[in-house]
């Protein structure tokens, strides 16, 4: 390997020495080797203006870059320096040092990086060199001319004058109007002229360096001093700019500051998407919410000014560089994105230590030279990095990376993802300082990256507080927690009075489990076909009954098997109670066990390969069923005894706060996936299950074939049984849904009366003096509630008003309101006008309240002591703008939200009826199931009910792994842009989740389908019952 020649360099342009050091170095240390490889040329523009051309390895990352950069200008505090460049979508952002820079730079050739200020320091007498603060005044300058450094016109001459000054020396009026003449520092810069001179007189005897620091006094004191406007919208839509800076991250409007957040006031800061989120720790002093929410143009937008964040903090705030974090051993969690570089700290300890020879250097723009000037030498526009300056980056994983320092603490910042790609990163070596021979794979970046943040203390480590002790706000330590994502569950959590349930509620979490990369399997089609299952359409049927059975017997499991443990462990409830429920629940578990073992042997035998195509008397399901159902109508005594369980177990509820209690802690238990109330109806919904599936089955089948007359006879067997006991069922489920609302409601006793129906609930706005504000609405046959959402952990919903229906009229009043969808509800002693998010929602809200009306008037309806005296609606109202933390994605590892907080946050609403169809419309099975980003399909078992998808890793599992809440959700098919080339894919989006979800054949496709678009499509009440009597119980 043969020397470089060497040759005059851009840097002699300043006067630079070749042999000086490179700025990011301590003192004695040589920079990085790098072996001859392939070398690529980026263009830099310095701040001066010119444009000089590095190369580089191909594989090098930023660092080489920059140092090379700083190398070049012989720049010791190049730390406070960054280059920029615009991406792919034409946006300006810095490099990441620690990625390879073609990674970065994808077309090297039509970018040209910016090499500029990124750090602003508090005050610029912390800049140690003259040549620090000379480039700092060149990007003051070019702020002016941009348009971005914005000031009054006598603030503007004045910083002009200095520069001026720096460039031309002492004042002379022909020479000063020439050299403005010839030199525009600012747009319209005529008007100011005369001003400018006159500044400029007052400025006799300043050298250069002197005029530098003047210039750099006057700028820190202006508001927009190294400020970098980031468009954004508040809660409420409001057009803002959002800045960081050395103190905190601002908020602007326009050019003027309204609002600062100082790092000492932050304790986490992460992006969701487009949005931006600000954790506040809590302070009583304060009328600002804990957690503050900005929406930003794009994700890449947020990302941009979240990593700057980073950045900032770490930078200002740290004492030390961030350690990168050890390298997963299978598969990353989050990204490994940290600042790198020195600290300012390390930075002024650097050079006031004296760890560096300075050098001489040259004034572009000046006549007059600077005490240390030299004479420049001829400068060559092309420069190559030295080749002790970067070493190759091979193929090796194993990074080697920058000193690491061992006092002060870090901002970590930690992100989830749903996919596992790699990106590459640096890692510290202990030995080699600051020297790089090596790159590392990193992770992929989340839709949501919160950081964690410890603050600069001279105190021992093992003196520090622990993390619950900074959430009281400690003075000793300043943590930004890790919960948004990837934090623990709701029921884990312990609430700090100070702080609105909004922000303690955890986000929806996608289960590590079901996105493990083992899980996904690639082959499941091809397995299929090895198979070679039956494809007719009555196969499939008889499918449906084995599956759906299967999560039915796990059902009756929770009362038979887990509530019956957990009763007998604890004395809380009485032996007729015990007996009651048991009874009748065990006798059905025994038949279901039967019924499902024989069952699959018949399926077994119709998958046979011996006659899988051939049709004979085991491609039949009819017979068993029929068999069955007969079976079935003896335990018809068992089924009517359901409605003494439900009403004998609220009582003994009400009666007794033991068994009160008991019953809550166990519907916290994972295996308890819905209300226990709803298990104890399981069996009166299987009845409505069976009915569907042999009137599937009967119309699939012609007359003529062999199973037709067996499904016939069983369909009038089972329809018999429903017709029985449907009426019934209705009255159970109203007073099934009253006792949850009754839950779910604070400030209203005595819901559950007899004669009370319930008929719809969902989230509207109500017109009040502040304007429309998010309420609650429960609308029954007697009476509306409104109510919002109350203090408390349980996400429960506090009353703030009732209007009795009896009397009361209703208007549309959008033309005199002026706000769409919306309605004037006139009682007899109050009125409200209230408003629908859509068209739709208006039409099923208006069509229920004037049928509940219409019912109103044809009774006397309960009394009014009956019900319980609501507070007034002077609580401070709760915004529209309040409901950010949407549980729009997979919940996992808790118990699902209760329906009426689902939809709160989707701002939708549901029937009684829609209650009715999603008891029948239930389904279970095995799908495949892949998210948007991610390239594999993952196998699941499925369980749809009660509005939602419960899925679990298979169908043997007692409790699922997560859930996904479908209200709100659009069920689609995927298009051709979205290049999902399998056959039976739909689509579940809200907003930006997305999931596909894959069947093993069209008649499986097409109910699940049918099944999930009944929980997507909220009906009228009106469509379940003919109301001609009331569900007197």
């Amino acid at each position: 390997m043969g020397e470089t020649e060497q040759r005059p360099t851009a840097g002699s342009r300043l006067g630079a020495q070749e042999n000086a050091g490179i700025s990011t170095l301590e003192h004695g240390q040589k920079p990085p080797m790098t072996t001859p490889g392939k070398l690529v040329s980026i263009k830099i523009q310095m701040l001066d203006d010119t444009q000089e051309t590095f190369d580089i390895p191909q594989r090098a990352p930023g660092k080489v870059l920059h140092d090379a950069v700083c190398s070049h200008l012989n720049l010791v505090e190049g730390d406070y320096f960054g280059l920029e460049f615009p991406d792919h979508k034409k946006m300006m952002v810095w490099l990441d040092l620690l990625k390879p820079v073609m990674k970065q730079i994808r077309r090297p050739k039509h970018v040209v990086v910016k090499f500029v200020v990124k750090f602003f320091p508090p005050d610029h007498a912390q800049l140690q060199e003259e040549l620090t603060r000379y480039l700092f005044a060149l990007q003051v300058k070019q702020d002016l001319a941009q348009g971005r450094l914005t000031c009054n016109d006598t603030s503007t001459a004045l910083l002009i004058s200095h520069i001026v000054q720096s460039e031309i020396g002492d004042f002379d009026e022909t020479i000063d109007r020439e050299h403005l003449a010839k030199n525009k520092y600012i747009p319209h810069q005529e008007a100011l002229e005369d001003k400018i001179m006159e500044f400029h007189r007052n400025h006799m005897g300043q050298t250069p360096a002197e005029s530098d620091f003047q210039l750099l006094e006057i700028a820190r004191r202006l508001e927009m001093y190294g400020i970098r406007l980031h468009p954004a919208k508040d809660r409420e839509g409001t057009k803002i700019n959002l800045a960081v800076a050395n103190t905190g991250i601002l908020v602007f409007q326009g050019h003027t500051k309204i609002n600062a957040f100082n790092w000492a006031k932050v304790r986490k800061l992460s992006f969701k998407r487009k949005r931006f989120l600000i954790k506040l720790r809590p302070d009583v002093n304060s009328s600002f919410q804990d957690t503050l929410e900005f929406l930003m143009a794009s994700r890449d937008f947020c990302k941009s000014f979240w990593k700057i964040c980073v950045e900032h903090h770490a930078f200002f705030r740290l004492f030390e560089e961030p350690k990168p974090k050890p390298k997963p051993v299978l598969f990353s969690r989050g990204s490994s994105f940290r600042f790198s570089g020195r600290t300012q700290k390390q930075v002024l300890d650097y050079v006031k230590e004296g760890g560096h020879k300075k050098v001489q250097f040259e004034r572009k723009h000046s006549k007059i030279h600077s005490i240390r000037s030299l004479t420049a030498q001829p400068s060559e526009q092309h420069t190559e990095v030295p080749k002790q300056t970067a070493r190759a980056y091979g193929d090796n994983n194993d990074a080697a990376a920058v000193q690491s320092c061992r006092q002060g603490k870090e901002l970590k910042s930690s992100t989830e993802d749903t996919g596992q790609h790699k990106s590459p990163s640096l890692k510290k070596s202990p030995k080699e300082g600051r020297k790089v021979d090596g790159a590392v794979v990193s992770a992929v970046e989340e839709e949501e990256e919160p950081a964690k943040d410890k603050m600069q203390q001279n105190r021992p480590q093992s003196q520090q507080p622990s993390t619950a002790g900074s959430l009281t706000g400690s003075p000793h330590l300043s943590e930004l927690s890790i919960n948004s994502q990837g934090g623990p569950s709701v029921a884990n959590m312990t609430l700090s009075p100070n702080l609105s349930p909004d922000a303690k509620q955890s986000s929806p979490l996608v289960s590590p489990l079901l996105n493990d990369p083992s899980c996904i399997r690639a082959d499941d089609e091809e397995e299929v076909k090895r198979k070679r299952f039956p494809t007719e359409k009555a196969y499939f049927i008889a499918k449906e009954v084995a599956t759906t059975e299967r999560t039915y017997l796990k059902d009756l499991e929770v009362i038979t098997s887990w509530f019956q443990s957990a009763v007998s462990k604890e004395d809380c409830m009485p032996e007729t109670l015990k007996n009651l429920i048991f009874s009748n629940f065990e006798p059905l578990h025994k038949f279901h066990t039967g019924f499902l073992k024989e069952i699959e042997q018949r399926l077994a035998l119709w998958e046979g390969r011996s006659n899988a195509h051939i049709k004979g008397d085991y491609q039949r399901i009819g017979d068993v069923m029929l068999k069955n159902i007969q079976s079935m109508k003896q335990l018809t005594i068992h089924l009517r005894k359901h409605n003494e369980i439900l009403m004998e177990l609220e009582n003994g509820i009400k009666n007794s706060r033991k068994l009160e209690t008991f019953c809550r802690d166990f519907e916290l238990q994972k295996v308890c996936y819905l209300p226990l109330n709803t298990f104890l109806l399981r069996p009166l919904h299987r009845l409505m299950h069976y009915k569907q599936i042999m009137e599937r089955l009967c119309k699939h089948y012609p007359p003529s074939h062999m199973d037709f007359r067996d499904s016939r006879a069983a369909l009038a067997e089972i329809s018999e049984m429903v017709a029985q006991l449907h009426g019934n069922m209705i009255k159970m489920e109203n007073f099934q849904k009253l006792h949850e609302l009754k839950k779910d409601l604070i400030g209203m006793d005595n819901l559950v009366i007899p004669g009370r129906e319930f008929i719809r609930l969902g989230s509207l706005s109500k017109l009040s003096g502040k304007g429309l504000q998010q309420r609650m609405f429960f609308l029954f046959n007697d009476i509306l509630l409104y109510t919002s959402r109350g203090l408390t952990a349980s996400n429960q919903f506090k009353v703030h008003g009732h209007l009795p229906l009896y009397g009361m009229i209703m208007e549309e009043s959008e033309e005199e309101w002026g706000v769409p969808h919306c309605l004037t509800l006139r009682g007899q002693h109050q009125s409200i006008v209230v408003a629908a998010s859509t068209r739709a929602e208006m039409d099923k809200w208006t069509e229920d309240i004037q049928m509940a009306i219409d019912l109103a008037e044809k009774s006397s309806g309960p009394a009014p002591e009956l019900l319980a005296s609501s507070p007034p609606d002077n609580k401070e109202p709760l915004s529209v703008s309040d409901c950010s933390s949407l549980p729009a994605g997979l919940i996992s590892d808790q118990r699902p939200v209760s329906i009426s907080y689902v939809c709160w946050y989707r701002m939708q609403s549901l029937s009684f009826y829609d209650i009715l169809q999603s008891n029948e419309n239930q389904l279970s099975g095995n799908l495949l199931r892949k998210f948007k980003n991610s390239n594999g399909w993952q196998k699941l078992w499925v369980v749809f009910t009660n509005f939602c998808m419960f899925f679990y890793k298979s169908h043997q599992d007692n409790h699922p792994l997560a859930s996904l809440p479908l209200l709100g959700y659009s069920l689609t098919l995927p298009s051709e842009s979205e290049n999902i080339h399998k056959d039976y894919v739909f689509k579940l989006h809200f907003k930006s989740h997305v999931y596909y979800f894959r069947a093993e054949s069209e008649y499986t496709f097409e109910r699940w389908m049918e099944v999930i678009r009944s929980a997507t499509s909220s009906a009228s009440h009106t469509r379940a019952l003919s109301h001609k009597e009331p569900h007197a119980y």
